[in-house]
């Protein structure tokens, strides 16, 4: 059964999960981010929204809570391949968290432009 396209798509899906599943349970940021999430979400609701504030706000913890996940690989991969300080490990990983940096902003931006106007 894995070996036609749907297993192949579904073990993939099952993997997805897992890694989602080991995000949540074990990385503290992303739990943070999590509830982060649920209360937006929540405001969401309460301030009901327009379907076009649902689909930015959507996508910004979307992307936010992805480029969290890479981080966490970033910095996994890193610790794996050179677990002792190393500067060009401590670049990569401080770019990698540039990036969750950046997305975080867009994400902020976005909730002020939402929920700014509701207060």
């Amino acid at each position: 059964m894995w070996n036609t396209y749907l297993g192949k798509r579904l073990l993939g899906f099952k993997y997805a999960t897992k890694g989602a599943w080991m995000l949540l349970k074990n990385e503290a940021s992303i739990q943070v981010q999590l509830v982060v999430a649920i209360g937006i979400t929540i405001a969401g609701f309460y301030y009901n929204i327009s379907t076009t504030e649902w689909i930015a706000q959507t996508l910004a913890i979307g992307l936010v809570m992805s480029i969290e996940g890479l981080n966490t690989a970033a910095e996994e991969i890193a610790n794996f391949v050179h677990p002792d300080f190393h500067n060009k490990i401590g670049y990569i990983k401080d770019v990698a968290a540039g990036a969750v940096f950046f997305s975080a902003i867009a994400a902020i931006i976005i909730a002020c432009l939402i929920y700014i106007p509701k207060f």
